[in-house]
């Protein structure tokens, strides 16, 4: 996968001269979340489509509003991960992107990004979402990867979804003929499984004894 052949160049870039009337005017047609302002190739920052809308002094230059601007970016090396995170954290359906002399070459569109995202196996491949949650001073990744592989489970993909002060919380998506044995061992190394699955003997155990109780109470 080459990130790079996802790079566009098809967006209004505004200049730093555009008038506010301009500016409208350029991208009125554009659906976008936010709008580069460029300079000599520069890039300047990014005004969203939320401000630009709200200025009303039509004959002021763009330039005028420069505290409105954000300033955000990809790189050519940035990683598909970073490029998710990097629109999440910005709120933003496009991503300015510059090369090694810092100079703008184009942007990253939201859609594109996640379609290739989906496209992984760890969105794509068949496979079984486990959550566990462990003390965040013993838990750990090779671990976790350790007991799904010695139960012949094979990973997919994991990352840390949840993080507290004295907890942490590890989805991850295994392949397994028998995933019972997956989570028991996982319980064995004090791991609380907080997913719920059919075939969890545990769950099943506890459900009998419950029943086992009730029926106790009613005699």
């Amino acid at each position: 996968m080459n990130l790079q052949d996802y790079i566009l160049n098809d967006l209004t870039i505004l200049v730093p001269e555009d008038t506010i009337e301009t500016s409208k005017e350029k991208t009125k047609n554009q659906r976008a979340s936010h709008f580069p302002i460029i300079k000599e190739q520069r890039l300047l920052g990014a005004i969203s489509e939320r401000d630009l809308s709200t200025l009303e002094h039509l004959s002021q230059t763009i330039s005028k509003y420069q505290y409105s601007f954000e300033f955000f970016f990809a790189t050519e090396e940035d990683t598909l991960l970073e490029l998710v995170t990097l629109f999440s954290i910005h709120e933003a359906t496009i991503l300015p992107v510059i090369n090694k002399q810092k100079e703008y070459i184009g942007f990253y569109e939201l859609n594109d990004i996640l379609s290739l995202f989906a496209e992984t196996p760890y969105i794509n491949e068949e496979g079984i979402i486990l959550i566990l949650e462990k003390d965040i001073t013993t838990y750990s990744i090779s671990e976790i990867t350790q007991i799904s592989e010695t139960n012949n489970a094979s990973i997919c993909g994991l990352y840390i979804s949840k993080k507290t002060e004295k907890n942490i919380e590890i989805t991850l998506k295994i392949k397994t003929e028998n995933i019972n044995e997956v989570i028991q061992s996982y319980r064995r190394y004090e791991y609380h499984v907080i997913s719920n699955h059919e075939d969890d003997s545990y769950l099943e155990e506890l459900k009998n004894r419950s029943n086992y109780l009730q029926k106790y109470l009613n005699i």
